[in-house]
């Protein structure tokens, strides 16, 4: 292996490793990655907001939402309204949701565990803070790159006229 590969190439590849290895389990419940990630957070977390929970796993909040409502669809998750403050719903599971989000509890705890075998503490700290700078860089990059880049126009052949 290169040992110069960029970075962005090998978190991507590090995702999707992490996506295939938990891919084939959530499907045995009928459930994209990301809609485990959703039911495990609300497992761990009952009573998040939609942009708690979005910013919770990273995501925006139409993401977040549109995962939510397919979860609430399926009788899986339930929205309640806040008793505190109108504006603002929560959420939990249903039933059913705890009983599914009861097993992939235990999947979560494993492939989290998977991803930082054999690493220090040390490592672990800056691993992490490493990801947050990239995160941060991208933002920012993205805020500074709203509009595409400019790809060059091909030059076209300037015909002469002949008089």
């Amino acid at each position: 292996m290169d040992r110069d590969e960029p970075v962005g190439l090998l978190i991507g590849a590090a995702r999707r490793r992490i996506r295939q290895a938990l891919g084939s389990h959530a499907r045995q419940y009928h459930l994209t990655t990301q809609q485990f990630w959703v039911l495990v957070t609300i497992y761990e977390h009952p009573g998040f907001s939609l942009g708690e929970l979005a910013a919770h796993l990273r995501m925006d909040k139409p993401t977040a939402s549109r995962l939510v409502f397919t979860l609430v669809k399926r009788k899986l998750v339930q929205v309640r309204d806040d008793a505190a403050d109108r504006r603002r719903a929560r959420l939990y599971l249903e039933l059913a949701g705890t009983a599914v989000a009861r097993e992939l509890r235990e999947l979560a705890a494993a492939v989290r565990a998977a991803v930082v075998r054999g690493f220090t503490a040390a490592e672990l700290t800056a691993l992490r803070t490493s990801l947050r700078k990239i995160i941060t860089n991208m933002d920012r990059f993205q805020d500074n790159h709203t509009t595409p880049l400019a790809v060059p126009r091909r030059k076209r052949a300037r015909r002469e006229s002949h008089a």
